[in-house]
Order: structure tokens, then C-alpha cells, then sequence
């Protein structure tokens, strides 16, 4: 058993939860997200507590059942709190630019990138080195941030690119002369 999926996920009192017909739909003050449970699990709502327990003991069960418990934590906190992914931009002339829903990069291409934020994700650019996204979806919080970041990655020699905001590159050093 998963120790993870054991634990009761508290719901705060703004939340609502439903459950049918294999269904989880949460709904908060930042919206709803709703997701698909097995059949061969179980999601009740007990006094502000949502537990997940098993019906059956297969290997693929007992493999998403962690899972679903840390899915459906994500989904309840995502619609109270929200999340939020900081990038930063480094790099002589890198720059990013909102222009409604569409983020514009310039980074060192001959064109600028330009990027369509998926519905529900919202941006905000700080600086113009630094790029703030939100939104109430981890998962497509994660992938969002991932594919900008994907446009230009770190290199390790000069540090120029996208990258997360606690992420530290492995700095390189160049090519020396040799004697």
C-alpha cells in the first residue's frame, strides 16, 4: 500500500467536491477541474476530508494509487490557492513581451517566438527578463513552462536561456589553449 494514497486530503470550506459515476469535480473560488477515477478505486468525502482507498489488490492499482491521491491534493489546492511557475530570461537582447494571450520571446533568433498561452494559463511579465505563469491546472502549468522554456534551454558555457527560477546550471569552462 501507498503511503501517500493513505493520507485524508483536507478540503478547505470554500471548495466543493463531487463524485459520480467515476468522476471527481472540484470547484473553488478559481474555478472547476474535474478528473476520471478507476473503477477499481474508491473517493469519498468524509467532515472536510476526501480519502482514496482500493477495491482490488492488482500491481496496476497499487500503482495509481498514490497517484491519484497526489492528483486529486493538486486539483483541490489548485482551485483554493492556484499555482504559480517563475522563468527567467539571461542573455544579452533576450527579452519577453506580452501582447494579449500571445507571449512574445526575442532570443537571439532572426524572428521573434512567438508563443499562444493554452486557456486558463495567464502570464505576466516582470522586467522583461522575467516571466511569471499561473494557473489553477498543475499539470498544464508544468507542460506550459516546460515548452517555453524548451524554445531556448541553458547552455552551459555563457548561461544564456530560458530557466526556471530555482534552477541552477552546471556552469562549464570553455576551451583553453594548449601548449
Amino acid at each position: 500500500m501507498s503511503r501517500v494514497g493513505k493520507k485524508p486530503i483536507p478540503v478547505p470550506k470554500e471548495v466543493k467536491i463531487t463524485i459520480q459515476d467515476g468522476e471527481v469535480v472540484v470547484q473553488g473560488p478559481k474555478g472547476t477541474l474535474s478528473r476520471s477515477i478507476p473503477p477499481e478505486l474508491e473517493v469519498s468525502l468524509q467532515e472536510d476530508q476526501l480519502t482514496v482507498r482500493t477495491l482490488a489488490e492488482t500491481n496496476k492499482i497499487r500503482a495509481q494509487f498514490g497517484l491519484i491521491r497526489s492528483l486529486l491534493a493538486n486539483m483541490v489546492k489548485g482551485v483554493s490557492e492556484g499555482f504559480e511557475r517563475i522563468l527567467d530570461i539571461q542573455g544579452v537582447g533576450y527579452r519577453a513581451e506580452l501582447q494579449g494571450e500571445q507571449l512574445v520571446l526575442n532570443l537571439g533568433f532572426s524572428h521573434p517566438v512567438t508563443y499562444a498561452l493554452p486557456a486558463g494559463i495567464s502570464a505576466q511579465v516582470e522586467k522583461q527578463t522575467r516571466l511569471v505563469i499561473r494557473g489553477i491546472d498543475r499539470d498544464l502549468l508544468g507542460l506550459t513552462a516546460a515548452q517555453i522554456r524548451q524554445f531556448r534551454p541553458p547552455e552551459p558555457y555563457k548561461g544564456k536561456g530560458i530557466r526556471y527560477a530555482e534552477e541552477t546550471v552546471r556552469r562549464k569552462v570553455g576551451k583553453t589553449g594548449s601548449k
